[in-house]
């Protein structure tokens, strides 16, 4: 690691050491953009149930005193299809506690990895320090190893479905010298292999992964297994930057993942249909039931719009009209993780990455597991195995940017399958009202509505719950705070400069500083 003047920062996510990968850049003189990659590349190793080499996601950047920008580097479909009876494809549990959910997994469900090119991808535009500095953290770390923290041992337990499908998978979170079992809280979880596989993407490049022996066995193990990808789905593989989808709300200016992706058009839509009513938002009874209500709207016009007419609904003619059509209740009514950095220089980053939940198949000798993308619910809302062939999967995971009328910034995003959205806006609505702090904004009780389901945290007020159940008769009251709801780690840097930062409580969220005296 590189020695000298190190640079102030802030970041935010969903494991401490994660935040401690990227404070270690900054404070080696790496900016935001170099510190968010290294907390990307530690989070595989702290979080490998929630984000991997072998999955994709989203950043976005925007560099001090230029216009963001957002690299798309999610998962793309396979070039071809084959018969379904050949696919190695089929349903497992993910058990909440509260609440069971169905996901896909098997060799069949892996779409193509973009987690690696949008690595180098990123580096090569925004970084400043070489990949080598930018890795070591790491690497350090999966050679040393990481603590077992209660809410990792909590998650592999809800996905214990998928841990268990192989020893490999098992492996990936088994303490040091019990691999057939799963690491219990405070022992310690090393993953060598996976240290092998960054110091050769440190060497190689990009390349080493696509197109060396990782994705060469890759591609042979899916021939011979029921997979999909072949070599030229991974040559062919490439990182997209998309302007971003940019809203004005409240005085301030949202900058939000655009399509292909819906999840920025539906942040959008909930947030424009609630606009008028932020001032009235002190009774909290009325808030719940406006945003219960404006959450249905949004999920009526999902399912009966395509992307390109959401868009169009964004537009303030479009707004009142639904507005005027709502009824009166409807207004008034997955794997995932996520970190944001901010830098002294003016630089933010917001970064959302996604291994959906893992398909139990890790490439050997590798550490890294492969994605189910192709066997998640959310993303293919039509039914599965109805894809099209080579296009980009479309995800609710949305890295946001906001730019406020005082000058303020902030960077968020979250966690949290379908329930994304409506965590990103909850946060959004709290800011966007300048009523409380980035913390007090992220610790805040959740509401998510599914259907016809309403589920909603405790900490609501008693009249606002029962407006709630009397409006949604399918109701879940959860007992506490839960990672079900998302898990929004944010940073801000005030008008005057200065940093904040908020880690979500419900997914184990930690904020990291480097200050530079």
């Amino acid at each position: 690691m590189a020695t000298g003047a190190g640079t102030a920062g802030i970041v935010a996510s969903g494991h401490a050491d994660t935040s401690a990968a990227a404070c270690e850049v900054l404070a080696a003189g790496g900016n935001a953009f170099d510190a968010a990659l290294a907390a990307l590349a530690a989070s595989t190793v702290c979080e490998p149930m929630l984000t991997s080499l072998g999955g994709g996601g989203y950043l976005m950047a925007r560099p001090a005193g230029q216009a963001p920008v957002l690299f798309d580097f999610f998962v793309q479909t396979p070039a071809q299809k084959q018969a379904m009876d050949r696919l190695d494809f089929y349903p497992i549990l993910a058990d909440f506690g509260t609440a069971k959910q169905e996901f896909h997994v098997g060799l069949g469900a892996m779409a193509v990895p973009g987690m690696v090119a949008g690595l180098f991808a990123v580096h090569e535009r925004l970084g400043s320090l070489p990949m080598a500095e930018i890795l070591a953290p790491a690497i350090s770390l999966a050679r040393r190893g990481v603590i077992m923290t209660p809410y990792q041992a909590n998650l592999n337990h809800v996905l214990q479905s998928i841990i268990e499908i192989s020893p490999a998978a098992t492996a990936l979170v088994a303490p040091q010298g019990a691999p057939e079992r799963p690491a219990r809280t405070g022992e310690r979880v090393c993953n060598m292999d996976l240290a092998e596989t960054l110091e050769l993407l440190v060497r190689e490049g990009a390349g080493g992964f696509y197109q060396g022996e990782p994705g060469q066995q890759l591609v042979a193990d899916c021939a011979a297994r029921g997979g999909l990808l072949t070599q030229h789905d991974l040559d062919a593989y490439q990182v997209v930057c998309r302007r971003p989808l940019t809203v004005q709300q409240a005085g301030a200016t949202l900058y939000l993942n655009p399509p292909p992706s819906p999840g920025g058009t539906l942040i959008a839509l909930t947030l424009g249909l609630l606009a008028p009513l932020l001032s009235q938002f002190d009774d909290e009874t009325l808030a719940c039931r406006a945003l219960a209500g404006a959450m249905a709207q949004t999920n009526a016009l999902r399912d009966e719009r395509e992307l390109a007419d959401l868009e169009a609904a964004l537009d303030a003619p479009q707004l009142a009209a639904l507005r005027a059509l709502a009824r009166p209740a409807d207004l008034f009514s997955r794997g995932t993780t996520h970190l944001s950095v901010a830098d002294a220089a003016g630089n933010l980053v917001s970064l959302t990455t996604s291994n959906g939940e893992g398909t139990g198949y890790v490439i050997p000798h590798t550490g890294v597991m492969m994605n189910n993308m192709l066997g998640e619910q959310d993303l293919n809302p039509q039914g599965f195995h109805r894809w099209q062939p080579n296009s980009r999967l479309a995800s609710m995971m949305c890295p946001t940017v906001v730019r406020f009328a005082d000058g303020s910034e902030l960077a968020l995003g979250s966690g949290g399958s379908n329930r994304i959205r409506s965590a990103i806006a909850q946060v959004l609505l709290h800011r966007l009202r300048g009523q409380a702090s980035l913390r007090q904004a992220v610790a805040a009780p959740r509401l998510h509505l599914e259907g016809q389901q309403l589920s909603f945290e405790a900490g609501f007020s008693a009249p606002a719950v029962a407006a709630l159940k009397a409006d949604w008769p399918r109701f879940e009251a959860w007992p506490s705070h839960c990672h079900f709801f998302g898990g929004v780690h944010a940073v801000e840097r005030g008008p005057d400069g200065a940093l904040a930062g908020a880690g979500d409580p419900r997914r184990d969220g930690r904020v990291g500083r480097q200050s530079v005296v």
